[in-house]
C-alpha cells in the first residue's frame, strides 16, 4: 500500500500530469482538497473509488483515513494544489506516515507561479534583469515565517518575487518592498491562475491595491513582484543561443576561407 501526494497543478485539469492522472485513476481511495483543486481533476477517479473532499477535514480526518486504507491494503491518491512541496502541507502527513511505517510517493505538478507566468506570456528571468524567482508568502493567519525571511530581506535581491497569501496585506507589501522596488514596480496579481474565471490585474506600487480593490479580489490570487514583469526592458539576448558563444553541444563553426 502506497500514499501518492499528487500536485493536482493550479486548477486546470488538463495540467495534470500523465502519471498523476494514471495514479488517480487506479487508486481505490482519493483524497483531495477541493478548496483549491476542482472535482475535475479528479474526475478520473475509478467508478468505485472513495473520493472525499479534505476541506473541512483535519489532519487527524484524513490520516485516520489513510490508516484505514492501509489496513485494507488500498492504495491512497491524496490529491494537493500545485506542486505539493510547496505549501503543500505535506511535511506533517509525511511525518506521520514514517511513524506508522507507510510508504509513500510524490509526484509533482504544475506550481502557481509557473500557471501565472504562463497566462501573463512572459519569462519571469529576463538576462540582466531578473536571474531569480523568490517564492515566499505572507503570515497572516497562517504560520509564522522563520526569522530573517521577510520581504526586506528578499527585496535586497531585487529578484522576481512570487507572494502566495498576500492579497490582503498588499498596504504592508507595499511597504515592505517599495524602498527597495521603487513606486513604479511592474505588479501583477493573478487570480485563481488556469481557472475558467482567471483574472489578471497589472499595475504597480502606485495603484495595484486600488485595482484590486476594484476588482473585489479577497482570496486565491498570486502577487508578482519585479522589473521582469515590465512590458519593455531592452534586454539583451541570453548566451544561451549565441553563436558567439559556443559550448560542448555547439562546437564554434570554423569560418570559411
Amino acid at each position: 500500500m502506497t500514499v501518492y501526494f499528487i500536485g493536482a497543478g493550479p486548477g486546470d485539469p488538463e495540467l495534470l500530469t500523465l502519471k498523476a492522472a494514471r495514479v488517480i485513476g487506479a487508486c481505490p481511495v482519493c483524497l483531495y482538497a477541493g478548496s483549491l483543486v476542482p472535482a475535475e481533476v479528479v474526475a478520473c477517479a475509478p467508478e468505485s473509488a472513495r473520493v472525499l473532499d479534505t476541506a473541512p477535514m483535519t489532519l487527524d480526518d484524513t490520516h485516520a483515513e489513510i490508516v484505514a486504507a492501509h489496513a485494507l491494503g488500498q492504495d491512497v491518491a491524496r490529491v494537493h494544489s500545485g506542486d505539493p512541496s510547496l505549501y503543500g502541507a505535506i511535511a506533517e502527513q509525511i511525518r506521520r506516515l514514517k511513524d506508522e511505517g507507510i510508504s509513500y510517493e510524490i509526484i509533482p505538478g504544475v506550481p502557481a507561479y509557473a500557471a501565472a507566468a504562463a497566462a501573463l506570456g512572459t519569462e519571469l528571468t529576463v538576462p540582466e534583469v531578473a536571474q531569480s524567482i523568490i517564492l515566499t508568502r505572507m503570515s497572516m493567519k497562517s504560520t509564522g515565517m522563520p526569522a530573517g525571511e521577510t520581504l526586506e530581506n528578499f527585496a535586497r535581491t531585487g529578484a522576481t518575487m512570487a507572494i502566495h497569501l498576500g492579497i490582503r496585506a498588499l498596504r504592508e507589501i507595499e511597504r515592505q518592498l517599495i524602498p527597495f522596488y521603487g513606486i513604479d514596480c511592474p505588479v501583477v496579481v493573478v487570480y485563481r491562475a488556469s481557472w475558467p474565471d482567471q483574472v489578471i490585474i497589472r499595475g504597480t506600487f502606485a495603484d495595484i491595491r486600488e485595482k484590486v480593490r476594484a476588482a473585489k479580489i479577497t482570496r486565491t490570487a498570486l502577487i508578482m513582484v519585479g522589473p521582469a514583469l515590465a512590458d519593455n526592458h531592452g534586454f539583451p539576448d541570453s548566451a544561451l543561443y549565441d553563436a558567439a558563444k559556443p559550448h560542448v553541444l555547439r562546437p564554434k563553426v570554423k569560418e570559411k576561407i
